[in-house]
C-alpha cells in the first residue's frame, strides 16, 4: 500500500448494521426478500459505513460487514456442504452436553439467537466469500481497502460437529485441508482484483490459550471439538494459517486479528489474559502483521509485544468498541507510546479493539459512538505524525 501516513488509521471490521439492514438480512435467510432486493439494501448501507470512516479519517477502510449475519457464519450462502444452526439446535448434536449446556448458560445472550455454521456434507466453494463485497467497495473509494474473512482454524474448529460432519470429514484435520483450500481461493480471487490488505479473524486462539479443553468456553468454541492440549490445538492453528497465506507476495499485506470475544457490553463475560500465552505461536506465523486488542486491562501489558519477530507489524487497538464513554486522545497516544518502544513508527497501525457489529441483531455500539471513538484515532494519529 502506498502513499499511507504513518500511523495508518483502519478498522478491525465491522460497522453497526441499521435496524433495516438487521430486518433484511433475516428476511434473506428466510427466503422472503429476493438477493436483488436484499443488495439493493445492503449496498446502501455499504456506501453508508465508507462515509462514516472517510469523514472520521480512516486511512484503510473496510464495507462495514454490513451483509453479514455475523463475522463468520455468512460463509453458509457461499458454500455447499454448510447448515446454519443456532446453538440450541446444535445442543442435540454435540457429544458433551453438560458442556454444552454450560457455555449456553454462561452466555448472556439467548442460544436462539447466535448462530453457526455446521458441516454436513462435503465443502464446495459456490460463490466467492468476500470478493464481490471488495470490487463493490473498490467502485466508490480511492482508498486502500482491508478484506475481512474468518481464519481457517476458526472455521475447522466451530464447524465440525461429529454426528452431523463425521460421514464427510472423520476428523478435523480432513476439514482442515478443505477449508484451506476454501480460503486459498478466495485470496488468490481477491489478490488478483488488486485487494492490498486482507484480515483472518481468529478470536479463537484465546480461548484456547486461556481456557484449556475442560473448562468453560464461549460461543466462538461452538461444538468444544478439540485435542487433548491447547498446545496441540495452537500448532494446528499455526499450521493451516501458513498453509492459507503460503506463496502470497509482498502486493498483499496478510494480517491476523484476535481479542477475547466481542459478543458482549459486560466485561464479566469476556476473557482475560495476555497474549505472552500465544506469542511464540504468532512468532511462527507467516503473516505480515497482528491486530491485537489492548484499550481493555483484560489484554495485559503491551511489552510482551516486543517479543515477537521484528519484521511484524502491530494492529494496535487503542478504543473499546464495547463501551459508550469515548476514550480521550492521550489515552490513545500513551496506548501508541508504549509499544514504539518496541517497534518504529512505520510498523504501527492504529485501530479499534474489535468490530463494532460482531451480530447484526445485537451491535455492541451505535453509529454515533463508533464515528467519535474513530475520530479520536484520527486525532491521535495526526499528533503522532506531527511528533
Amino acid at each position: 500500500m502506498k502513499n499511507l501516513p504513518q500511523f495508518p488509521v483502519t478498522v478491525v471490521g465491522s460497522l453497526p448494521r441499521s435496524r433495516t439492514v438487521s430486518r433484511a438480512l433475516r428476511n434473506r435467510q428466510r427466503g422472503r426478500i429476493a438477493a436483488t432486493d436484499f443488495n439493493a439494501i445492503a449496498d446502501e448501507a455499504v456506501l453508508e459505513s465508507l462515509k462514516l470512516q472517510e469523514t472520521t479519517g480512516v486511512d484503510i477502510v473496510s464495507d462495514g460487514e454490513q451483509r453479514r449475519d455475523n463475522f463468520y457464519s455468512f460463509i453458509t450462502e457461499c458454500i455447499d456442504g454448510i447448515r446454519l444452526m443456532t446453538l440450541a439446535e446444535m445442543l442435540d448434536y454435540v457429544e458433551d452436553k453438560a458442556a454444552f449446556e454450560q457455555l449456553l448458560n454462561a452466555l448472556d445472550v439467548p442460544a436462539f439467537a447466535l448462530k453457526n455454521p455446521v458441516v454436513d456434507g462435503k465443502l464446495a466453494r459456490i460463490s466467492p466469500l468476500v470478493l464481490n463485497d471488495y470490487l463493490f467497495l473498490k467502485r466508490h473509494t480511492t482508498k486502500p481497502i482491508k478484506a475481512t474473512l474468518p481464519g481457517p482454524y476458526l472455521l475447522t474448529r466451530s464447524m465440525w460437529v461429529k454426528r452431523l460432519s463425521y460421514e464427510f470429514y472423520p476428523d478435523k484435520e480432513s476439514l482442515g485441508d478443505d477449508v484451506v483450500a476454501v480460503l486459498r481461493a478466495e485470496l488468490h480471487e481477491l489478490q488478483k482484483a488488486g485487494c492490498q490488505f486482507v484480515q483472518f479473524d481468529e478470536p479463537v486462539l484465546t480461548e484456547v490459550a486461556f481456557t484449556g479443553p475442560h473448562e468453560t468456553h464461549t460461543f466462538m468454541c461452538a461444538a468444544l471439538s478439540e485435542k487433548s492440549s491447547p498446545e496441540e490445538e495452537l500448532n494446528f492453528a499455526v499450521e493451516l494459517m501458513n498453509r492459507v497465506v503460503d506463496g502470497i507476495n509482498g502486493e498483499m499485506k496478510t494480517a491476523l486479528h484476535v481479542c477475547r470475544g466481542n459478543w458482549s457490553q459486560q466485561e464479566e463475560v469476556l476473557l482475560r489474559g495476555s497474549y505472552d500465552l500465544l506469542i511464540p505461536y504468532f512468532s511462527s506465523m507467516n503473516v505480515d502483521q497482528f491486530v491485537l486488542e489492548y484499550a481493555t486491562e483484560r489484554a495485559g501489558s503491551i511489552d510482551v509485544l516486543g517479543e515477537l519477530p521484528p519484521d511484524k507489524e502491530i494492529g494496535l487497538g487503542v478504543i473499546d468498541p464495547r463501551t459508550t464513554e469515548v476514550e480521550s486522545v492521550d489515552f490513545v497516544l500513551d496506548k501508541v507510546r508504549a509499544l514504539l518502544k518496541h517497534r518504529s513508527p512505520e510498523q504501527i497501525y492504529l485501530n479499534p479493539d474489535c468490530g463494532f457489529g460482531t451480530f447484526a441483531d445485537r451491535p455492541v455500539n451505535t453509529t454515533e459512538i463508533a464515528a467519535q471513538k474513530l475520530g479520536v484515532i484520527h486525532a491521535a494519529a495526526e499528533i503522532l505524525r506531527s511528533e
